[in-house]
């Protein structure tokens, strides 16, 4: 094996032109799939990695991607989620030859950071993480004219931007379709912070599957908070508790459902008999729901997956803006999350949602 092996090694070893190798390794269009594909598995035989000084000064880029994080009392980005976002981005900076900045600011602080970003030109791209209903950063990064992806959407924004998205709404509305199948009518929502976008989309689809079936929505049986172990379990634990308790959870993380579980035993039921759960899955590195059977049915997209796809949409916008395409229309990437069975769900026992109440 070559260590530190550079461009041009790279290159007489493939018995290519530097150019195209470096084109591939960028993932620029003109180049095939089958070259681009043996020039990156050359790359990391060989462990090329490429000089991104040399190529900051040959391009005028900065080489480097920024992900600003917001954090506050109300809503901690910081969690399992967020880490598998960035593996994923991570590794398409990586294979491109960028670097990683990332920014932990507060809420309050972050209009200031993105200006100081855009101001000294320390990036070449930036990730926004995290929209709100009504997300002022978007107007904000169109003004300083600086190339981004928006993870998630934001509803009351209007006009065209760059986004990847899960379809929260189709999501929650098959989830919660699946448990009216199933005979269940006490169906409780336990959601994200009110204020988060993907919240919003998550409670429109969990209302329109119940009003499909006639049945109103129960605020009694909806929450919104930080979406920790702890919530789950606290929420749960008080629904449980109540006359008419619910016989049934869509939840939207697997870290509230393990709190949920939790709740489910303490109260004496049996979980995927008397309560069932279904969960939205991101599929985390750390929490993993598998098996031939999984502990939980889930609405199941891969929070990997989107940070790498997040991080490809990026590197285009910006090649593209390197060649003076800016009037293509903006890249926006809808996923569809699939519904899985597992151990959680089962049908109405009308005998045990009559003791309960």
């Amino acid at each position: 094996m070559i260590s530190c092996m550079n461009l041009k090694q790279l290159s007489e070893k493939l018995g290519l032109s530097q150019t195209t190798v470096s084109r591939a390794l960028n993932g620029y269009p003109e180049v095939s799939e089958a070259t681009r594909h043996k020039v990156r598995k050359a790359a990391e035989a060989h462990s090329y990695r490429p000089n991104t000084r040399a190529k900051s000064l040959a391009t005028g880029r900065s080489m480097t991607i920024a992900h600003v994080v917001p954090v506050s009392s109300k809503h901690e980005m910081v969690n399992p989620i967020f880490a598998d976002f960035i593996a994923g981005a991570g590794e398409e900076y990586s294979r491109a030859g960028y670097d990683l900045l990332l920014s932990v600011v507060a809420d309050s602080d972050h209009e200031r950071v993105y200006r100081d970003i855009a101001t000294r030109q320390v990036v070449d791209g930036l990730i926004v993480q995290a929209p709100t209903l009504t997300d002022t950063r978007i107007p904000m990064l169109q003004d300083l004219d600086i190339p981004f992806v928006v993870h998630g959407r934001s509803s009351g924004i209007i006009g065209a931007y760059n986004w990847l998205d899960v379809n929260n709404r189709r999501a929650f509305e098959r989830a919660t379709g699946l448990l009216l199948d199933l005979g269940h009518r006490r169906i409780a929502l336990l959601n994200g912070l009110a204020t988060m976008d993907f919240a919003h989309r998550r409670n429109d689809g969990y209302t329109r599957a119940l009003l499909e079936r006639g049945i109103a929505a129960d605020p009694e049986l909806i929450a919104h908070d930080e979406m920790t172990e702890n919530y789950g379990f606290e929420v749960a634990r008080r629904m449980l508790s109540t006359s008419n308790p619910p016989t049934a959870f869509v939840v939207s993380s697997i870290i509230p459902a393990i709190g949920v579980r939790r709740a489910i035993n303490k109260a004496g039921l049996v979980f995927g008999r008397d309560v069932s759960i279904v969960i939205h899955d991101d599929d985390l590195s750390y929490f993993r729901n598998t098996g031939d059977v999984p502990l939980f049915t889930a609405v199941r997209s891969s929070v990997r997956e989107a940070g790498q796809r997040c991080a490809a949409m990026l590197l285009e916008i910006i090649r593209r803006r390197e060649e003076g395409l800016r009037n293509e229309g903006p890249m926006q990437t809808l996923m569809e999350a699939e519904l899985t069975i597992g151990q959680s769900t089962g049908p109405l026992i009308p005998s045990a949602a009559k003791l309960r109440s």
